[in-house]
């Protein structure tokens, strides 16, 4: 098991598709995002849903698009897998 997990940088947040905001869909989507060496995503998947494709895919996007401190295990950066909450909350 890696010593020590990826994580994400200060990115910023996904964007609230406009269509979902007027509709008043939340929830929560969980992305299972596969963080290379560099530091950068390699490939993304809805783990969870939040019961709203618009809210899921906006998740996906975003977490695509941002930037990551690789993980490690026994001090080597090594590519590793690493889950990604998105919280979507209507204020």
């Amino acid at each position: 098991l890696p010593s020590s997990n990826a994580d994400y940088l200060n990115n910023p947040k996904p964007v609230y598709p406009a269509m979902s905001k007027r509709l008043g869909e939340q929830g929560k989507t969980i992305v299972r995002v596969l963080i290379g060496v560099d530091g950068l995503p390699k490939s993304a998947s809805i783990r969870e849903s939040s019961g709203y494709e618009r809210l899921d895919e906006a998740a996906r996007t975003a977490v695509l698009s941002w930037r990551y401190v690789p993980g490690k295990r026994n001090g080597v950066v090594e590519p590793m897998e690493f889950n990604v909450p998105i919280n979507w909350v209507l204020n």
